[in-house]
């Protein structure tokens, strides 16, 4: 059964994805120059993802739109997200994308490119079709990339490597295999995580819950118990305390602050779909889910109507808790 809260807010959401996919400036552009920059517009150089400050908030905004177009598609604006994806998902957009990333081969990696698979996974035709180019250019630098990265970044911001190949693990069986065999040479081993230390000051997402839910997307059910139990061990006992609390968010017309807006929607997603891959009965679960509650409750109310360093992005979150 949809989540009512999702489908009450599916049109808002909507809108605010709508209006960012849109709005060029302002525009945080991130390229290495190694010549004059020929192309000085955002839309110039990226057709496809121009808007919503920054090319990673754009693709999660299109996110967002696929997702509520096949989820809640009587509640979505149909029509206007189909204009919007056939203006922008052209054949010629998404070329200078994929020129872009062959120029700049670790452009946005890995949490853009995360993001962008799960867009890929989301598409409906025919503009899955369309994208797969640059999907497929994604997915194989990943595939050669992940058996070089001797170790995983944990902290809680865009580098963060488990969040990442989590919105990944859909696109392909191939890419699924290349994240699995790294995840598990780089957490299986993990033992009583060091919870109690987070947040850092800008953090959107929990070192410690992302790198669960990966395992828990990896790892067989029984599997997965076991191995969170030695991850984070008190969890029944509401410990470590700092996972369990809401962060606050002082100013949140600062950029970085207003990340925390996102730890508290994003522990909420990670918290519910922790829950959900026990058993109702396991003494964890209750924990769980009150957290997951607490942190949506601290959040939600900030996804529309804030200031534009929280609206460019925190609605992904939304939906995608609400989905989970």
């Amino acid at each position: 059964m949809m989540n009512p809260l999702l489908i009450a807010n599916a049109d808002a959401y909507s809108r605010v994805a709508l209006l960012n996919i849109r709005r060029e400036f302002p525009h945080g552009l991130a390229v290495v120059l190694d010549g004059p920059l020929e192309q000085a517009r955002p839309r110039e150089l990226h057709p496809v993802f121009y808007g919503s400050f920054d090319w990673h908030s754009c693709v999660e905004m299109f996110w967002l739109l696929a997702r509520l177009l096949r989820v809640a598609p009587d509640e979505a604006p149909r029509q206007e997200i189909h204009a919007v994806f056939d203006e922008h998902l052209t054949p010629e957009n998404v070329a200078v994308e994929v020129e872009f990333l062959r120029r700049q081969p670790g452009f946005e990696r890995p949490y853009g490119w995360g993001w962008a698979l799960a867009l890929a996974a989301e598409l409906g035709e025919p503009w899955r079709t369309g994208f797969r180019p640059l999907a497929d250019q994604i997915a194989a630098g990943f595939v050669e990339w992940l058996p070089k990265l001797t170790y995983p970044v944990r902290h809680g911001v865009h580098a963060n490597t488990a969040f990442a190949l989590s919105r990944s693990l859909p696109y392909s069986p191939e890419l699924r295999e290349a994240i699995r065999d790294a995840t598990l040479r780089w957490f299986a081993t993990d033992e009583d995580y060091p919870g109690g230390w987070e947040p850092s000051g800008a953090d959107f997402l929990s070192g410690a819950l992302c790198e669960a839910e990966l395992m828990a997307c990896l790892l067989d059910p029984d599997e997965f118990s076991s191995w969170f139990g030695r991850f984070l061990p008190r969890i029944a006992e509401h410990e470590p305390a700092a996972l369990f609390t809401p962060a606050v968010v002082s100013d949140v017309s600062d950029g970085q602050i207003a990340h925390l807006h996102g730890l508290n929607m994003s522990r909420a997603w990670a918290w519910r779909r922790l829950a959900a891959t026990l058993p109702p009965e396991d003494p964890r679960v209750a924990a769980m889910t009150e957290a997951a509650q607490a942190h949506a409750d601290a959040a939600l109310p900030h996804v529309t109507g804030s200031d534009y360093t929280v609206e460019h992005w925190l609605a992904a979150y939304a939906v995608l808790y609400l989905g989970a």
